[in-house]
């Protein structure tokens, strides 16, 4: 090669090292402007509706199984001080033989739970799965009844009987007649079962519908809700 060959091919590799470097620095001071941030790992909650429903679901038949694996809850600790991606969100009763973590045999920070006896919608549950979905990202929700729900059975009663409840009682059952008295119109052979499944079929379509955030977020795919049943004498969750 002549030497003013070998030149030019100098100069050439030169500048497109620079060029390379100059692109380099450019794409770093991007990164460092407020509003781009450079691409970091996905949050752990950020699946799908199915994938998290499919999640909690196979924790649920390991639990029923007497094969839970989440039992040292001192894992995680440290990470979970700092934030929390819950894979679901759900309005649970406060029945004290029902505990969703366990349930679904998921480890702390992973279900966001709301609970209220006899698990419908109210205005306080409904704001905190709201915070669950606009801020925490959460994929599904799920309304989880259980057998032999006593909140259930004093609807039917008092719908049925007239019955007198004491306290404040009487708001929780009225706020259940919706669901229970689905139930009592189709006249089924077991009622009580018949009620517990309506509650919660009932509260899975005010969540649907439940504007502005959780609506919007079904429409768009982001959220799937989704109702179940909690045998207390099995273990077994049944979607209904």
């Amino acid at each position: 090669m002549c030497g003013t060959c070998e030149m030019n091919s100098m100069l050439s590799r030169r500048r497109l090292m620079a060029g390379s470097l100059a692109l380099a620095g450019m794409a770093a001071g991007i990164g460092m402007l407020p509003g781009c941030a450079t691409a970091t790992a996905p949050a752990p909650n950020a699946i799908s509706p199915d994938a998290a429903l499919e999640r909690i679901m196979a924790g649920n038949t390991r639990y029923a199984g007497n094969t839970s694996v989440n039992r040292d809850f001192a894992v995680g600790r440290a990470d979970r001080a700092a934030a929390q991606y819950p894979v679901a969100g759900l309005i649970s009763c406060a029945d004290a033989r029902v505990t969703p973590e366990l349930v679904f045999d998921q480890g702390p920070g992973e279900l966001f739970v709301a609970r209220v006896a006899g698990n419908f919608v109210n205005e306080d549950g409904l704001a905190s799965l709201e915070y669950g979905v606009a801020v925490l990202n959460i994929p599904l929700l799920m309304v989880l009844g259980h057998s032999g729900c006593g909140a259930v059975d004093a609807t039917i009663k008092v719908i049925q009987e007239n019955a007198q409840l004491p306290g404040h009682l009487p708001q929780l059952a009225n706020d259940m007649k919706p669901g229970v008295q689905v139930a009592i119109d189709k006249k089924p052979a077991d009622l009580f079962d018949a009620a517990v499944r309506e509650n919660v079929r009932y509260n899975v379509s005010v969540l649907q519908s439940a504007g502005p955030i959780i609506s919007a977020a079904v429409t768009a795919g982001t959220v799937k809700v989704v109702g179940g049943v909690y045998d207390i004498a099995t273990g077994k969750v049944t979607l209904v």
